[in-house]
């Protein structure tokens, strides 16, 4: 008897912090602060419950969670830039070493609160409900960066720059240089991975070799 598969539900978060549907599987999960979607695991309007925008483990302390469930509409992402640049942080709760160094690469002294972050992010990523686009110089974008041409995406690693998708980053190509583009990572997490904060890559952005 043929079987036939789910539709994928609308849980995909891409660099611009849009939600899309796609069988494509990531590496993280995360949520926005709670439970946005409908009774039918469907999404309306709302694109978060509140400011707290969170990366997560797919897998911590053997939990169990039903998707799209009662707590939080849940979201994966293909690796650490993408969410970044979506506008979520590291989980302080099963990601901590992460978050701590995401904390203490953007404030040496500790002082920052979750909150404070939060607050941060929330100004940086949107602007009412459109994705914030932070048009800056290439040559001052630190690896881990992801920038938009048009509605599509491009991560910086090394001396590369790589395209983006939901099934992962394209072939390298070289690193575009003094041009202003339209950086979809939010400032606070620029200053995280300028500070040497080293996000997790999905598989297909390494090895990059040096191109010529």
């Amino acid at each position: 008897m043929l079987q036939v598969r789910p539709s994928p539900l609308q849980n995909r978060v891409d660099p611009f912090g849009e939600i899309r549907a796609t069988a494509e599987r990531g590496l993280f999960y995360g949520n926005r602060g709670g439970r946005f979607h409908r009774d039918d695991r469907t999404l309306g309007a709302p694109r978060w419950k509140s400011r707290q925008w969170i990366t997560c483990l797919c897998a911590f302390k053997n939990r169990r969670n039903v998707v799209f469930g009662k707590r939080y509409t849940d979201l994966f992402f293909l690796d650490e830039p993408t969410a970044l640049a979506a506008g979520h942080r590291p989980c302080f709760e099963c990601r901590r070493d992460r978050a701590l160094a995401y904390r203490k690469a953007i404030d040496p002294t500790g002082a920052l609160r979750a909150d404070d972050l939060d607050r941060r992010l929330d100004a940086e990523r949107r602007e009412g409900r459109a994705k914030r686009r932070h048009m800056l110089q290439i040559d001052g974008l630190p690896d881990g960066a992801i920038y938009a041409e048009g509605e599509k995406a491009y991560a910086l690693r090394r001396d590369a720059v790589l395209p983006w998708s939901f099934a992962g980053y394209g072939a390298p190509a070289a690193r575009p240089r003094e041009r202003v583009v339209a950086c979809l990572t939010p400032p606070t997490s620029l200053a995280a991975l300028s500070a040497g904060y080293a996000p997790e890559w999905h598989p297909s952005a390494a090895p990059i070799s040096r191109l010529s």
